[in-house]
């Protein structure tokens, strides 16, 4: 097998396992990193679930913190959301990258895709792509005690305070939005479109593909003056 065949195997190996093409060559060396279905954490999720795997994700970050040739980082967000603490996890080691880093809400960027989505440096939305902003949940047994509650209210405020520190909205407004009873049937919470996301402070901008490649390198290009 040629060296070409064998870069064009290895990328296609590299997208079936992880979801990424690497290096994408261009006006500037960009890394793509895709986010999609559900974070998967400390527990592995059904085969017939589309996930991310946090342990896969944490290595890329660092790769391409270090990597000399990658001049910055597209991060593209098609989530239902997943476990806490992995999507927190990931979403602080990318807010901490000194490499530009930009995201893209794609579909859906829920639950904990949404401090995902405001972790890079400037933020996009498609018109079409929605984000569900919801108090934290949980599956399985549940002790009925105040010990409980106060768990949850101080895991809600790591989330409240990242997305704050790390966007336009405030952490008034955020926990408004989370606890709104008037818009899901089922649920609380709200789910906010394209434009509302950005009106609310919560994402940067409305955006297409290529507003979003061009956001990147002015961000690049910005870093190397």
């Amino acid at each position: 097998m040629s060296e070409e065949n064998n870069k064009t195997y290895s990328k296609t190996e590299e997208i079936k396992e992880f979801g990424t093409t690497g290096t994408i060559g261009g006006k500037h060396k960009i890394f793509c990193l895709t986010i999609i279905g559900e974070i998967e954490g400390h527990s592995v999720l059904p085969e017939q679930s589309k996930t991310t795997k946090y342990e896969h994700v944490i290595p890329q970050l660092i790769a391409v913190e270090q990597s000399e040739e990658i001049e910055g980082m597209l991060i593209i967000l098609n989530t239902v959301g997943g476990d806490v603490e992995a999507g927190l996890a990931l979403a602080e080691m990318i807010s901490g990258m000194k490499k530009p880093t930009v995201s893209f809400v794609l579909g859906g960027g829920h639950s904990i895709g949404v401090p995902l989505s405001v972790s890079a440096k400037r933020s996009y939305i498609a018109p079409s792509a929605t984000m569900m902003v919801h108090p934290v949940r949980t599956t399985g047994l549940v002790i009925g005690v105040p010990r409980m509650m106060n768990h949850f209210e101080r895991m809600q405020k790591r989330i409240t305070d990242f997305v704050e520190r790390n966007s336009n909205i405030t952490a008034k407004r955020f926990t408004e939005l989370m606890m709104n009873t008037e818009e899901l049937v089922t649920d609380v919470g709200t789910v906010l479109t394209g434009e509302v996301a950005v009106l609310e402070g919560l994402i940067d901008q409305v955006g297409s593909l290529g507003e979003v490649i061009d956001g990147l390198y002015e961000l690049i290009e910005k870093d190397g003056q």
